[in-house]
C-alpha cells in the first residue's frame, strides 16, 4: 500500500480554522516535510495548484506557492520519493507542461508525475481573465482529455500533430523524451471525471467524508473500477484523508473539537459559493462533496481521529478496500504528524509491514 503526503503548498494546510496551526508556505517548510516523509518510507508527495484563496480572518489559502517550480526544487533535494506536480489546465498549454515535466524528470528520473486539475473554483480563473465561461463546467473533461493526449503524444513520440476541438498541434516537437513513463493523476469524483481518468490516468484520488469511517470510500472506488473495466486499463484509487492522532482517543478528539470551534465561517462561505457556481455538478462531484456541512472545516475529506493504534487500524481497513492502491495523508500539524505517523502509527499498520523504515 503506497503512502503519500499532500504537502502544504498553501498557508495553514487543510484546516479552515483560526484554532488550527497557522503558518505560511515556503520551500524550506516543504523540504523539511518531504525529507522527513522520505525518511519514513513515504512513497510519494503531491502539491496542489491553488490560484486564489478563500479569505476570511485566517486568509485561508490566500498565500500559495506554484506547484511545478516547488516540486522541481524538491526533486533536487530528494532521492527516492516520487513527486507529483499539478497543472491547472486553463492556465498553461499542454505542450509547455509536457516540457516542464520532462525537465523535472531530468532532475529526478522516473520519480515525477503530473496531477491534472480541471478547475472547479471559477474565481481562481476569473481574476486572470482565463475563465472561458460557465459552459466550461460541462466540457472540462473533454478539454482535459485532449490536453493529456497532446502530452502523451509528445512524451511517447516526441511529436504531436493532434487536431481536436480545443487543441490543434502543427508538428509540435519535444525533445528529449522523459526517462520513463510519466504517470497521470486525476481527482474526478463524478462519473465523467472517473471516465476521464480510466482513459488517460494511472491513479485517481478519491475523497470520502465522515469521521472514523474507513470504508466509506468503497462506493467511489467501485465506481472507478467499473470505469476502468470498460477501458481495460490499470487504474488505482488513492484515498485522501486527514489524520489527527494522539496518545489517546480523548486527546485526539479534544484537538478536533478545538479546531471546529474556531471554524473560519467567512472562508467556508467563499468555498461554498464557488462550489455552487457549477449548476451541472452532480452529488458526487468535487464541488458538491467538499461543501457538505459536517466536517467542512477540513473540506469534508475523510478524517481519522484517535489513538495511534486506532488510527493505524483504520488506515489498514481503508487500505483493504479492493482497488485501493494508496493513501495520501494530510495532518492537522504536519511536522509533528509526520513524526507520529513514522514512529507510532506506521509500525502498527499491516499494509505497510513490507515497507517499514527504521525511525
Amino acid at each position: 500500500m503506497d503512502i503519500g503526503l499532500f504537502i502544504p503548498i498553501g498557508n495553514n494546510g487543510w484546516l479552515i480554522s483560526a484554532n488550527s496551526p497557522q503558518y505560511m508556505p515556503s520551500f524550506e517548510l516543504n523540504k523539511k516535510l518531504v525529507l522527513a516523509a522520505e525518511g519514513y518510507g513515504f512513497d510519494f508527495a503531491l502539491s496542489m495548484i491553488k490560484l486564489r484563496g478563500f479569505g476570511g480572518k485566517t486568509q485561508f489559502w490566500d498565500h500559495n506557492l506554484e506547484s511545478f517550480t516547488l516540486m522541481s526544487a524538491l526533486a533536487a533535494v530528494t532521492s527516492k520519493i516520487k513527486l507529483f506536480a499539478s497543472t491547472a489546465i486553463l492556465t498553461l498549454p499542454p505542450a509547455l507542461v509536457a516540457r516542464m515535466a520532462v525537465t523535472a524528470d531530468s532532475v529526478a528520473p522516473g520519480r515525477f508525475g503530473v496531477n491534472i486539475v480541471t478547475g472547479w473554483a471559477k474565481g481562481e480563473y476569473d481574476q486572470m481573465g482565463l475563465w472561458p465561461g460557465d459552459a466550461y463546467f460541462g466540457y472540462r473533461y473533454d478539454y482535459a482529455s485532449e490536453y493529456v493526449q497532446v502530452m502523451k503524444d509528445l512524451w511517447d513520440q516526441g511529436q504531436s500533430g493532434f487536431k481536436g476541438k480545443h487543441f490543434q498541434m502543427d508538428d509540435c516537437r519535444l525533445g528529449p523524451k522523459p526517462s520513463a513513463a510519466i504517470p497521470i493523476v486525476g481527482a474526478g469524483q463524478s462519473d465523467r471525471g472517473m471516465e476521464f481518468v480510466s482513459n488517460y490516468g494511472d491513479y485517481n484520488f478519491v475523497t470520502a467524508g465522515g469521521i472514523n469511517q474507513p470504508t466509506q470510500h468503497a462506493g467511489q472506488v467501485e465506481r472507478l473500477m467499473q470505469a476502468a473495466q470498460k477501458t481495460g486499463r490499470d487504474v488505482g484509487a488513492y484515498i485522501l484523508c486527514m489524520v489527527i492522532a494522539d496518545e489517546t482517543d480523548e486527546a485526539a478528539f479534544a484537538r478536533w473539537e478545538h479546531y471546529r470551534a474556531g471554524a473560519d465561517v467567512d472562508a467556508l462561505a467563499w468555498m461554498y459559493d464557488q462550489g455552487q457556481a457549477d449548476t451541472t455538478a452532480g452529488s458526487d462531484s468535487t464541488a458538491r462533496h467538499i461543501n457538505l456541512p459536517e466536517g467542512a472545516v477540513n473540506f469534508n475529506i475523510g478524517t481519522f481521529i484517535g489513538s495511534y493504534a486506532n488510527v493505524a487500524r483504520m488506515l489498514d481497513e481503508a487500505a483493504a478496500i479492493p482497488g485501493t492502491k494508496g493513501i495520501m495523508l494530510t495532518f492537522d500539524d504536519f511536522e509533528s504528524g509526520i513524526e507520529a505517523f513514522g514512529q507510532k502509527i506506521q509500525p502498527q499498520m499491516a499494509c505497510r509491514a513490507d515497507r517499514l523504515v527504521d525511525a
